[in-house]
C-alpha cells in the first residue's frame, strides 16, 4: 500500500486499526479513520487522510513550520502511535508530552522527547506502530531512518535547503506549506515542477498545505480540532 491521500467516502484500502486510551482520544479529539490520518480538507471541504503507519518503512518530509508537525504527531499518538521527537529545541515539542498527560504520577511513554543523538527506539509493531520525526533543521542527519515495518520517519525542515535534495527525494510523501519565490524554484528543480505549480507554492495561505508524492500533487487545507487549538493555538504558516 502506497503513502496517498484519499477522499473519505472512497475506499479506505488495507489502513489498518490501531487501540488508543479512551483518555488519548478525549484530550486529542482526532479525526481517524481505521488508523489512517486526517490532514485537512479539499476544496469541496471533504476529509483528506493519509496512511501514513503503514506495514512498510516509510519517510515523510515537511517543509514548513512546527505547527504542522506538531498537528501530525498529535494526530499519530491519537490512532494509537508511540512518538519519539528527536530535537535540538525540546520546550517546544513539550506539548506533545502534555496531551498524552501522566499515568501513575509519572509521563506517559507513549511520547519521548530527545536530543540530537542516536538513541534505542521501540520496537514497532502493527499494534503499536512508531512515529519518529526528526526536528534538526533544514538539513538533519539521518539518525533514525525507517528500517522496519511499522515505522514512519518525519523529517521537519524549517525551509527548504539545497542540501536537502537527497532526504527530499527519498520521501514517500512531501508537505510543504507556502515558500519564498527562491525556494519555489528549488522545489521545482528537486521535484521537476511545472512553472504553475511552483507559483502555486508562493501563494498558499496560513492554512493551506501541498501534498507532495508519487502521481500525487494535493493542495488541502489544515482544520484544527477545539482541543488540538488549546494545545496549539490558531493553524499558522511560522513556528
Amino acid at each position: 500500500m502506497s503513502t496517498r491521500l484519499r477522499d473519505a467516502g472512497q475506499n479506505p484500502g488495507v489502513a489498518p486499526e490501531f487501540t488508543v486510551d479512551p483518555a488519548m482520544l478525549d484530550a486529542i479529539s482526532p479525526s481517524g479513520d481505521r488508523g489512517g490520518i486526517v490532514l485537512g480538507s479539499g476544496l469541496k471541504g471533504e476529509p483528506l487522510t493519509i496512511s501514513a503507519l503503514r506495514s512498510t518503512p516509510t519517510r515523510i518530509v515537511l517543509v514548513g513550520g512546527l505547527y504542522l508537525a506538531r498537528q501530525v504527531a498529535l494526530r499519530a499518538m491519537a490512532v494509537g502511535a508511540w512518538v519519539v521527537v528527536a530535537t535540538g529545541r525540546p520546550a517546544a515539542w513539550q506539548v506533545l508530552s502534555q496531551a498524552a498527560g501522566n499515568r501513575d504520577g509519572r509521563p506517559s511513554p507513549l511520547v519521548q522527547i530527545r536530543r540530537l543523538s542516536p538513541v534505542e527506539l521501540p520496537r514497532p509493531s502493527e499494534d503499536a506502530p512508531l512515529l519518529v520525526v526528526t526536528d534538526g533543521g533544514p538539513t538533519p542527519q539521518d539518525l533514525f531512518p525507517p528500517r522496519s515495518p511499522w515505522q514512519t520517519t518525519v523529517y521537519v525542515l524549517p525551509y527548504l535547503h539545497p542540501q536537502a535534495g537527497a532526504t527530499a527525494n527519498a520521501a514517500d510523501l512531501v508537505l510543504m506549506q507556502r515558500l519564498p519565490a527562491g525556494q519555489a524554484e528549488l522545489a521545482a528543480r528537486i521535484w521537476r515542477l511545472p512553472p504553475q505549480m511552483m507559483r502555486q507554492l508562493t501563494t498558499l495561505k496560513d492554512d493551506q498545505v501541498v501534498a507532495l508524492g508519487r502521481n500525487l500533487w494535493r493542495p488541502l487545507r489544515l482544520v484544527t480540532t477545539q482541543k488540538e487549538q488549546q494545545l496549539l493555538g490558531p493553524v499558522r504558516r511560522g513556528d
